[in-house]
């Protein structure tokens, strides 16, 4: 963590929970095992086997990874590449069609899509003609009917003729990306949004019947203050979005190297960060939506609120979501795929991926094989960070087992986060999901060292 404004919390008490949430350095739980965990051992061969394994008649989930942008916006530490032409585009939809056909190839007929996400990148710098070839990839070789059909959208490089190919794709929910309208924090992030083409965009969604918009936001960005965010969260809700997500952003310019044109000195302190998300989780209530997770809000009646309320919720790297298939499919470059045997990451660059899927193989760089133990603690991770609490004895943790002992010993750590009987471990403050996660896991697996650079307060 850099040291901007460590002064705001040198002469704070000693209050082990509250000095986590501003220093320590955690996984973000995207997934279990974390990303950073994956290696080389893992590859082409693991994940061949195991897309012909999954079993006929099951649900898969579809995640298409467009990695190109117009402009590279300063914040982002997604894999993109800037392109001001469209010829790569071209090139990528061509691989694109290779790997859909090699990987068809290799899985089971008679497998049911329940959701396909469009992410990136972004994946409205596709022409509607674009868009059109690529539903077509898709619809040609799975049967996408009855899923639910997603697609980040940017405002800035998406008009009405755009929205008409997604919505003739199937679009059914829209992730429209806003970070934060202030011009002063957009400046220092690099990305130039206006309210008005914002309000243009829900609007055309809206009226072609899209009945899920979700909207992106970004605390702890430079230059932002409580009064900045405040408008930004107002001008947003004017929006009524379905959804709104608010994300903490992570300052990692030694993964991210756009990150270094982001000014340090402007980004909020750990202390400032921390009342930032307490002040945006608390309009965002205030407003009518029902916190999901630990960074969604949604509208009650949404189904994801539903879907919280009834412990059924799940968190993907897309974020938390409905979809229950246990296999996910990625496609293009950096893409992650799910499997019950593990996870496997196609080459995280275009031109690699594109070398890979040329050849005429299956795309694949690295990956983790799970274990028995990694099953289990993924569902403790995955419990905590969708409802707060997790029953250890439905896991087939045993009184003085080492997952029980971690259970209580990370209460221990972090006094205020929570409570454990022995069995049950229910968390009084959401914001301690990800300590408490590895917390346990670090004590059920041995590690010294927290495995991920990101931190909460970053």
């Amino acid at each position: 963590m850099h040291d901007v404004g460590l002064r705001d919390f040198r002469g704070m008490n000693h209050d082990p929970l509250r000095q986590a949430l501003l220093t320590a350095r955690v996984p973000r739980y995207t997934s279990y095992p974390p990303a950073d965990r994956f290696t080389d051992a893992v590859g082409a061969t693991e994940k061949t086997a195991w897309l012909g394994a999954v079993a006929p008649g099951s649900a898969v989930s579809l995640y298409v990874h467009v990695p190109f942008c117009r402009r590279l916006c300063w914040f982002c530490a997604c894999r993109t590449q800037g392109t001001r032409s469209d010829a790569p585009l071209d090139r990528y939809l061509e691989h694109l069609a290779q790997e859909i056909a090699l990987t068809r190839r290799v899985m089971p007929e008679s497998v049911l899509v329940s959701g396909v996400n469009l992410g990136g990148g972004t994946p409205t710098l596709l022409s509607p003609d674009r868009i059109d070839r690529l539903g077509g990839l898709i619809a040609g070789a799975f049967d996408i009917g009855g899923a639910e059909i997603s697609a980040e959208i940017d405002p800035t490089d998406c008009d009405e003729a755009r929205i008409d190919a997604l919505v003739a794709l199937g679009l059914s929910r829209a992730s429209v990306g806003v970070q934060d309208f202030d011009p002063q924090v957009q400046a220092a992030i690099g990305r130039t949004q206006s309210v008005a083409a914002t309000r243009d965009t829900v609007h055309a969604l809206r009226r072609r019947g899209i009945g899920s918009v979700n909207i992106d936001l970004l605390y702890g960005l430079p230059h932002q203050d409580p009064a900045r965010l405040g408008r930004t969260i107002e001008s947003v809700l004017a929006l009524s979005p379905n959804r709104i997500a608010l994300y903490g952003y992570a300052h990692v310019p030694w993964i991210a190297r756009r990150q270094r044109l982001i000014p340090e000195d402007a980004l909020p302190s750990p202390e400032a960060r921390l009342a930032l998300a307490e002040l945006g989780r608390a309009r965002l209530i205030d407003a009518g939506y029902v916190a999901v997770g630990i960074d969604h809000f949604a509208r009650p009646h949404d189904a994801l609120a539903q879907a919280a309320r009834s412990g059924v919720l799940r968190r993907a790297f897309q974020g938390y979501t409905l979809d229950g298939a246990e296999t996910l499919v990625g496609f293009g470059p950096s893409a992650i795929s799910r499997f019950v045997q593990g996870y496997v990451q196609n080459p995280a660059s275009t031109e690699a991926w594109q070398r890979s899927v040329g050849a005429g193989g299956i795309a694949a760089a690295r990956g983790v094989v799970l274990t028995d133990r990694d099953r289990v603690l993924a569902t403790v991770v995955e419990r905590l960070m969708c409802d707060g609490a997790v029953d250890l004895a439905q896991l087939g943790a045993a009184p003085g087992s080492d997952l029980v002992a971690a259970a209580g010993a990370a209460l221990e750590r972090y006094p205020g986060a929570g409570t454990f009987d022995g069995a049950v471990l229910r968390l009084s403050d959401r914001r301690a999901a990800r300590l408490v996660a590895h917390a346990i896991e670090t004590a059920v697996t041995g590690a010294s060292t927290p495995v991920s650079r990101y931190s909460l307060a970053s």
